[in-house]
């Protein structure tokens, strides 16, 4: 290659790496959010949504709403170069309109288990134009999901997977518990449990008599969710409660909410921390 050619790749790759450094990001998820910090680009963020609160760099971007609806309106005000979403999170005319005002829009499909998780991460570092930043965190994730389950499925020789209901809750007006098939779903299982709801798939409303029939060990919920319900002592008086097994012996295991539905870099750690807190709720009683 002659000298000539040599200067016009590097100028070329300067001019890449310059235009990646001047990048405003908006993400619309906390799995979005803590992949781009983990791909150690995080001082290009420059709004995400209400769930981004990891980490604290994160936690004190604006947000781009109050809730999970999002305009085009609201985004187009950051002046961003690029919008990342989950999949089927922002609506259709709102994609339209941020690309229509010249505006990068990237939809990410999350998949609910380790394959997908690595290739959720590869995904991110590719639309951002961090190809080898991600092969690298795919990497060290992998290293570290191995091991993580590997110490689950050690830990869990010869005991029953406890069963685990996960409740979610806005107040005692909106509750819903999770099926197969979701995000939570999944989590409890690659945690060493057992969801205690099979008859359907994804989220439905939580009444008494399901609560009942699936007798869980342990009724799961996330932080929010259960300082909406008024804690635990108010959780385990709410109807039925105390017929169940978890009622019976006080198995309210409390998680942060954005580590439990982090199927991205952070997957091992919330999978170490859900096996660790079922581990301390059987235990205990």
């Amino acid at each position: 290659m002659s000298r000539f050619y040599v200067i016009i790749l590097c100028f070329v790759m300067q001019i890449g790496g310059w235009a990646r450094a001047q990048q405003r990001i908006i993400t619309l998820n906390s799995s979005l959010t803590e992949t781009i910090y983990g791909l150690g680009i995080g001082e290009r963020m420059i709004a995400t949504d209400v769930t981004s609160i990891s980490p604290k760099a994160a936690a004190a971007l604006p947000r781009v709403s109050k809730n999970r609806s999002v305009s085009a309106e609201g985004l187009l005000s950051f002046k961003p170069s690029i919008v990342i979403a989950n999949e089927g999170d922002v609506s259709k005319s709102v994609i339209q309109q941020i690309r229509a005002a010249g505006v990068k829009f990237v939809s990410i499909k999350p998949n609910y288990s380790v394959p997908g998780a690595l290739r959720y991460i590869q995904e991110v570092a590719d639309a951002v134009g961090e190809s080898a930043a991600g092969k690298n965190l795919v990497s060290r994730t992998k290293v570290s999901l191995d091991h993580t389950m590997e110490l689950v499925k050690k830990e869990n020789q010869g005991k029953a997977a406890p069963k685990v209901l996960f409740l979610y809750a806005r107040g005692t007006g909106t509750m819903s518990v999770a099926g197969k098939g979701s995000s939570l779903d999944a989590m409890i299982n690659l945690a060493g449990g057992k969801n205690a709801v099979q008859e359907f798939s994804d989220f439905k409303p939580y009444t008494t008599e399901a609560l009942v029939q699936a007798n869980p060990d342990i009724v799961l919920l996330f932080d929010f969710g259960a300082s909406s319900l008024g804690g635990e002592d108010a959780i385990l008086k709410l109807p039925g409660m105390r017929i169940t097994n978890a009622g019976k012996n006080e198995r309210i295991l409390v998680m942060n909410a954005s580590l439990l539905v982090n199927f991205s870099n952070r997957l091992p750690d919330a999978i170490l921390a859900l096996h660790r807190g079922f581990g301390e709720m059987m235990d205990s009683k």
